[in-house]
């Protein structure tokens, strides 16, 4: 399966390179800053196609085109994002992801994030038994906790200091923000990041969610809870020593 997967990532990002051209059409969906392009849906559909082919029983969890509903617990289930970090797409043409994950009885079996325009994928999970950035294994990341390392953060989440976000920011090395979930969970994956706190939803921490996971790593939702799947979420992905100071931290202030 991760093989044709694979396939089909290469195959859409050259379709994504040549929609970034003059046939380029951006919608807004919640305002001036959340858009969406004919690409996202096009790319989309695109996937869509190649698993109904590859596997007429699957469904689909999609954040274009009415397929944002379904539950990821019944049979399998690929989750679907045709191009994370749209705004980067639209406003830099770089810096966005195409991300797919898939989900076998609601257990997470294999992920896969590929930076479009840096050629770079990662891909793994339980089914496989490793995480790869392209062909080659991932050792996972040292165990570091928050204050050795800088934390990918939502600007918004920053800026309103939801769940304490300044404080477990100040805490840190420094936050990054990226504007692409993908990017900001390969960086975690390769160790340059400690963790991940922002508001997702499922095809945003799908696919990096299973690869965090087969490589020691744990994430969760608001007040420690498991993620929903369901909707836009807290959501908070770090190295199992930074969860702890993130937690620990949480709960002193509450």
């Amino acid at each position: 399966m991760e093989n044709e997967i694979i396939s089909w990532i290469y195959e859409a990002a050259e379709k994504i390179k040549i929609g970034l051209g003059d046939a380029l059409k951006v919608d807004q969906k919640n305002g001036r800053t959340d858009l969406v392009t004919n690409v996202d849906k096009e790319i989309q559909d695109f996937i869509v196609e190649k698993i109904n082919t590859f596997d007429s029983n699957a469904k689909i969890l999609g954040e274009e085109n009415g397929l944002d509903q379904t539950p990821i617990d019944d049979g399998r289930v690929f989750v679907i994002d045709p191009i994370d970090g749209t705004l980067n797409f639209v406003m830099q043409q770089e810096n966005f992801c195409i991300m797919i994950a898939v989900y076998e009885e609601g257990v997470g079996q294999l992920g896969f994030i590929y930076d479009v325009m840096r050629d770079d994928l990662f891909w793994g999970g339980p089914k496989v038994g490793k995480v790869y950035h392209n062909k080659k294994e991932l050792s996972a990341p040292e165990n570091k906790g928050l204050s050795e390392g800088l934390i990918g953060m939502n600007a918004a989440l920053y800026r309103k200091n939801f769940y304490h976000a300044q404080e477990i920011g100040k805490a840190s090395m420094g936050i990054r923000v990226l504007g692409c979930a993908g990017l900001d969970f390969i960086a975690i994956l390769k160790g340059t990041q400690i963790g991940y706190i922002s508001s997702l939803s499922p095809w945003d921490y799908a696919a990096g969610g299973i690869m965090m996971e087969q490589l020691g790593m744990t994430l969760c939702g608001a007040n420690q809870a498991p993620l929903r799947f369901y909707g836009r979420e807290y959501f908070i992905g770090a190295t199992q020593a930074a969860m702890a100071d993130i937690q620990a931290f949480d709960e002193e202030k509450n």
